[in-house]
């Protein structure tokens, strides 16, 4: 789906952040010109967006790692097919950042100026599944911290982590997760230089709603959304823009977000299902139930009409609106045009916290025992304002 497409389903009519980076070209070429980069998780959305950024700037080296062999190659082949190739060190590796196959990676060739990180588990509906909510913690802070570590013992010049705007007073065990990491991060920036970037839903991002639109029309089946549910939305390549300007230009333990202009506005998934319905040349037709909309999808579409259903919001930690920031937070709102920042000191100290909750996780592993009751207490240990909302019900249940 094109830029403008994407920008018409979510109400915007420009790209956010285009006047910052006319404003830096020169200077973020010269940097990515002369600098080698790993990028962690590179063929997710994301990571897909950040490589691309960097790539059309001539790096000296750029190293993917992902754990999606597939994506990766698709990664390649758009990469080839969009911008060709560069005099640089481009290689891709299929590998997991929590094996000993990425650790002896890094030991033979761990000369990297900047790394960024954009591995994470993302999904609110993993919550039910304490298994699950296990490896969300091993990917989201542990495999973050041993890569922080790695890049200290190897020299990099400057750690960049996506964080989620689910990270602000979270809810959910992933925004939960998320904000620990922040803590391990700021931690962490009294060796290494460090920075982050929150921001909104990634328009028809891999696993995301929107992209289960594109997915139900392929298979003629019904589009669902909530009818409650607002969110602040950014396209794939504005992502790889952010975390690339955080990365490059943020300062120790700053985090960048989206600044909240006129061009950024809350807008209802119920009301982007019926701008995608129509955007395709069909006329959206609202179903009373789930058996009424896969019955209708089957006979619907050739009248010019396709079915879709919207439903009320009881699941276990979802906020009616996001934010990406706190009214404790320092900002700096004048920096960039489309940027904002949240300014944290070096000063914080967790780590006798952090200590203690590395410690307790170690516990449960090495029982091989533990409850989503063990882990939410874990986590309101560490986070006194971790207010999880539990209501029984899961995405998983749902269409």
């Amino acid at each position: 789906m094109s830029k403008q497409n994407i920008l018409d389903l979510i109400g915007r009519e420009s790209a956010l952040f285009e006047h910052d980076i006319k404003a830096h070209h020169s200077e973020l070429t010269t940097i990515v010109a002369s600098s080698k980069f790993l990028v962690l998780g590179g063929a997710g959305t994301i990571g897909q967006a950040v490589t691309k950024e960097i790539f059309k700037r001539h790096p000296k080296k750029l190293h993917i790692v992902d754990i999606s062999e597939n994506n990766l190659v698709e990664l390649v082949r758009d990469i080839r097919s969009s911008f060709g190739y560069i005099n640089g060190d481009f290689k891709t590796f299929a590998l997991d950042i929590g094996s000993v196959a990425y650790d002896a990676f890094i030991a033979s060739d761990g000369s990297y100026d900047y790394v960024l990180n954009l591995s994470a588990l993302k999904h609110v509906r993993s919550e039910e599944d304490a298994f699950t909510i296990m490896r969300m913690i091993d990917v989201n802070i542990f495999n973050t911290e041993k890569t922080i570590q790695q890049s200290i013992t190897n020299g990099v010049k400057k750690y960049f982590c996506v964080s989620t705007d689910k990270a602000t007073n979270p809810i959910n065990m992933m925004g939960a997760s998320k904000r620990i990491m922040e803590l391990f991060l700021m931690q962490n920036s009294k060796k290494i230089a460090i920075s982050t970037a929150r921001f909104a839903n990634v328009a028809f991002s891999d696993g995301s709603l929107l992209h289960s639109f594109e997915q139900r029309i392929k298979k003629q089946q019904p589009i669902v959304a909530p009818n409650d549910i607002k969110r602040y939305f950014i396209t794939p390549k504005e992502s790889g823009e952010l975390c690339l300007l955080s990365c490059i230009f943020g300062e120790n333990n700053d985090i960048f977000f989206p600044k909240l202009t006129k061009n950024l506005n809350l807008i209802s998934f119920a009301d982007i299902a019926k701008n995608y319905i129509t955007a395709l040349g069909y006329i959206p037709f609202l179903c009373d139930n789930e058996n009424e909309a896969r019955q209708l999808a089957k006979t619907l579409p050739q009248s010019g009409k396709w079915p879709y259903l919207l439903s009320t919001t009881d699941t276990t930690g979802e906020k009616e609106t996001e934010a990406f920031f706190t009214k404790q937070d320092a900002l700096d709102l004048n920096r960039f045009n489309g940027l904002g920042v949240i300014k944290n000191g070096v000063e914080i100290d967790n780590a006798d916290k952090l200590n203690k909750f590395s410690e307790t996780i170690k516990e449960f592993k090495a029982k091989k025992s533990w409850t989503k009751e063990n882990i939410t207490q874990v986590f309101q240990n560490t986070l006194p304002n971790f207010n999880h909302s539990e209501t029984g019900h899961y995405l998983d249940h749902k269409m």
